[in-house]
């Protein structure tokens, strides 16, 4: 039996990429890097970060503290880690990982490092096992509710620039097979300006228990964003099941091109919920909504104002991984 976990299941560590100068981060460099450090920083206080780094003597240096901070010195294209680590599964209750092939969302970027980062990660003996998987397919762009439900978007997994050669039909069999679901739940609206991922899920609507799905919604009719949520709004409420709304940010501008800035893009560690903010009205009212739907978590706001220039946020800044054997 084949399950995806939910990202709120017990983790034995997370797994990021500290940005360096030769990326595209060049031009936010020194206001990244500190937003990284509180990041990890925040992360370690709950559970093992493993940093990915392109020199580790000096990468280490940028931390008052270690603690539950371990160091890798491995090359990458990009930082956002989400969409190029391996996924974990459950194969009869141990955890097993797949290696899906990369193509930096429909060959938009470099992406030869990243394609083999968890091949190098075998190499070196951090990855046990490694079960590679011919077909393209990003973390951020599927979501599971951890009992056999997975929800993800048209207009990324059906993408020519991914799996041209695979129709639709296979695409779903697929993720069915690998994954092991019940439901399928494939979205045909919701789009954010920015985003570069194709309308990646982590971004739009995600579970955060297995009954309840959280969404972006625009309250704004006269934002250009209004028509597309309401129609993924409908969407969703076919669903079944409860939905929580979590209002946009106000637009954030950078270079003159509006970002993806969501509240989606939360990240699940154990005992806490890290949620993007942004400097914005609507930063304390979700906080809040987080707390209502997880009381017994910690709710930690962390600022994603520079995060979010290179159009991402915290899911898609680390990757999760759980412990090595189930326990039901």
């Amino acid at each position: 039996m084949t399950r995806l976990p939910a990202e709120w299941e017990e983790q034995e560590y997370i797994m990021v990429v500290f940005p360096k100068k030769t990326s595209d981060w060049h031009h936010s460099i020194k206001e990244i890097k500190k937003s990284y450090v509180d990041f990890i920083t925040t992360l370690s206080r709950f559970q093992k970060c493993i940093v990915i780094c392109d020199n580790k003597k000096r990468v280490t240096s940028f931390f008052t503290k270690i603690q539950n901070i371990e160091f890798l010195e491995i090359e990458t294209n990009d930082t956002w880690i989400r969409d190029f680590g391996a996924i974990s599964v459950y194969k009869s209750g141990k955890l097993h990982k797949y290696n899906f092939r990369f193509n930096a969302w429909g060959e938009k970027f470099d992406y030869t490092l990243d394609n083999s980062l968890n091949q190098r990660l075998l190499d070196i003996g951090f990855f046990d096992y490694l079960e590679n998987i011919d077909f393209i397919l990003e973390g951020g762009s599927i979501d599971s509710n951890g009992n056999g439900v997975m929800l993800t978007t048209s207009r990324c997994i059906f993408n020519p620039n991914r799996n041209k050669n695979f129709s639709k039909k296979q695409i779903e069999t697929k993720l069915k097979q690998l994954f092991g679901l019940k439901k399928l739940i494939i979205l045909n609206h919701g789009k954010l300006l920015g985003d570069d991922t194709d309308a990646h899920i982590d971004t739009l609507a995600r579970f955060i228990n297995k009954d309840t799905i959280v969404y972006t919604k625009c309250y704004d009719k006269n934002d250009e964003h209004f028509e597309e949520l309401q129609k993924m709004e409908k969407e969703l409420l076919k669903t079944g099941y409860k939905l929580v709304p979590l209002p946009l940010p106000k637009p954030k501008i950078w270079e003159g091109e509006r970002l993806p800035a969501t509240y989606i893009n939360f990240v699940f560690v154990n005992n806490a919920v890290l949620v993007p903010i942004y400097n914005d009205k609507n930063d304390i009212k979700v906080l809040k909504k987080f707390k209502k739907i997880c009381p017994n978590l910690d709710i930690i706001g962390i600022d994603s104002s520079v995060f979010i220039r290179e159009r991402g946020s915290l899911n898609c800044a680390s990757i999760n991984f759980y412990t090595e054997v189930l326990q039901e």
